[in-house]
């Protein structure tokens, strides 16, 4: 069976599943593996940044969520955490989500985002903010207690962190003020 279907079947074997879903290892570390998995996704932005630009990083992020969604669902199928910490696959999908608007900034002026770092920062900070409070659209996807709310919440947190930064960034850049 090809890779392609084994993973839209979930049907990894559950070695390679894990290998997947702790983002290649980097779920198993600790304390705070969610932390360690945005951190880890930040490097994997700017490669795909790099490579096709901000429709890539968002298409990538797209695909990811697919991904984790499916792999998720047959991990914890029949268990009773449907949340494992060393799940961070969700974390990369919402970091790569939080840092898209940086992405397009530096593109529109044609800077390298890391020149735009403290963007970076903030998106990190934002999302790991809002992932650990989940306030609203992130509690409510957090709390379904399956796989779609365990990578949907990561999405949200991700969305709001996006929204935040560009508001930060317009108020850095004396575009709006408050």
């Amino acid at each position: 069976m090809a890779t392609a279907t084994l993973v839209a079947e979930g049907g990894l074997p559950p070695p390679h599943r894990r290998r997947v879903l702790s983002f290649f290892g980097v779920g198993f570390l600790r304390p705070a593996p969610g932390t360690w998995g945005s951190l880890a996704a930040l490097p994997f932005a700017w490669i795909l940044n790099a490579l096709g630009g901000p429709l890539f990083l968002a298409i990538c992020a797209i695909v990811l969520f697919w991904i984790g969604y499916r792999l998720t669902r047959a991990e914890i199928e029949g268990s009773d955490d449907h949340d494992p910490s060393w799940i961070v696959l969700d974390e990369v999908v919402g970091q790569w989500i939080a840092v898209l608007p940086v992405a397009i900034g530096a593109a529109h002026v044609g800077l390298d985002p890391l020149r735009l770092w403290p963007g970076i920062v903030a998106a990190f900070l934002l999302f790991r903010l809002f992932d650990v409070w989940k306030p609203w659209h992130v509690g409510r996807a957090d709390g379904r207690g399956d796989a779609f709310g365990l990578m949907a919440d990561d999405v949200w947190a991700g969305v709001f962190a996006a929204v935040i930064g560009i508001l930060l960034a317009g108020v850095s850049h004396g575009v709006m003020a408050l």
